[in-house]
């Protein structure tokens, strides 16, 4: 017969939603919550890796995200003063493109809305301001528009995670087994849900928290569950760069140009680079692909260098590149809800959704925990897709 750890509360995945979840629900006293990795975190195999994410406030994929970026701020800042840690990195944030993108658009309303400072500036006084990116005919001119937020930044991903393993190391009420993939889910008769891993081991619990990446969808068909996930390689480098870049020089920041594409960047922290990433475009991958290494898809290095070459004449020679994935939803928006009783799921983040970590550790705990939705998450549903599950159709 085969053994059975029993736990409260579990938690698929081991990664920013769910080391954030049990670091929520380690504080709030919860004595019995199992989580469940099949790496050992932090690693490259999930979407938290690179060193470093933007976090901003006037949020330009939607008015609905602000509430919830208000409190992951505080959230950060709470665990910088917790720990002694520096994880947050007050860089301002630079949102740059043709003054008609939809994105700057929303940049400008979500900033408006809420009452949040804005600096606006055109093409020309974004090159005086900051002389890493090139002004004049080709690259910044009077048809772009600069939307500087300076409460907004750099965090440290890498080593939130580690902060967070630490932490629940320290409590005996959460339990994380690493190498633990999980290879089926199933509903109990008497209620409840039975992970089975692909070592032989077994893990029960009345309530679950699927919070696993590529695998998500796969592991949720079985049960009659629908979720509209793609998964996408993308790839992001660090260069070296002239003294126009530190980090006490040039911000974070995100650029839209129409022919070229969506793009983010950092600045020189520490020494390790200029690093920049493309947003959208990307490889679609099958759940359990290999990501082929950086360089190794013609795209790699030409999208990148194309942007730098139009925008950024301090950037100089390729350091390394990276890949990473993103786990998309149709309209780019997060997926979480409880498609079956006891079985909360959170996917989709669609390559912006660690900002908001440290703040959906705390609303996804609450749902696994009572059973309460957060207002803030009402939007983020399955029914928007009208996608019905195999037993309802």
């Amino acid at each position: 017969m085969t053994q059975v750890t029993h736990s409260e509360l579990l938690i698929i995945g081991g990664g920013s939603m769910g080391l954030a979840a049990a670091d929520h629900l380690a504080a709030s006293g919860v004595e019995s919550v199992q989580v469940l990795d099949a790496h050992d975190p932090p690693h490259d195999q999930g979407a938290h890796h690179g060193e470093t994410r933007l976090i901003r406030l006037a949020y330009g994929e939607g008015g609905g995200y602000v509430a919830l970026a208000q409190r992951a701020w505080a959230g950060w800042q709470r665990l910088e003063r917790e720990t002694g840690e520096s994880l947050l990195l007050p860089t301002g944030v630079l949102n740059l493109g043709p003054a008609t993108a939809p994105f700057m658009r929303q940049v400008a309303a979500s900033a408006r809305d809420h009452a949040l400072p804005l600096e606006q500036l055109d093409g020309p006084g974004v090159a005086q301001r900051w002389p890493g990116w090139r002004g004049g005919r080709g690259a910044l001119s009077e048809t772009h528009v600069g939307a500087f937020e300076a409460r907004a930044g750099v965090l440290r991903v890498e080593r939130i995670l580690a902060c967070w393993r630490q932490r629940l190391a320290r409590q005996t009420g959460v339990a994380l087994a690493t190498g633990a993939r999980v290879v089926a889910l199933e509903a109990l008769p008497a209620g409840g849900y039975l992970a089975r891993c692909a070592d032989g081991r077994c893990f029960g619990a009345q309530r679950v928290l699927a919070a696993c990446g590529q695998h998500l969808a796969g592991l949720l068909q079985p049960l009659g569950v629908t979720l509209p996930l793609t998964r996408v390689r993308k790839t992001f480098a660090w260069y070296s760069a002239d003294a126009r870049y530190q980090r006490e020089r040039f911000p974070g920041f995100s650029l839209t140009d129409d022919e070229l594409g969506i793009y983010y960047g950092f600045p020189d922290i520490d020494g390790a680079g200029f690093k920049i990433g493309r947003h959208d475009a990307g490889q679609p991958l099958a759940p359990g692909e290999p990501l082929l290494a950086f360089g190794e898809h013609p795209d790699d290095v030409p999208e990148l260098a194309q942007v730098i070459a139009r925008y950024l004449p301090g950037v100089g020679a390729l350091r390394h590149g990276a890949v990473c994935q993103y786990i998309r939803t149709p309209d780019e928006h997060f997926l979480i809800d409880e498609p079956l009783p006891g079985l909360v799921v959170a996917g989709g983040f669609s390559g912006h959704g660690f900002k908001f970590a440290s703040v959906m550790g705390e609303v996804l705990g609450e749902w696994l925990s009572r059973g309460t939705r957060a207002p803030e998450l009402a939007a983020f549903g399955l029914a928007r897709f009208s996608i019905p599950s195999e037993e309802n159709a």
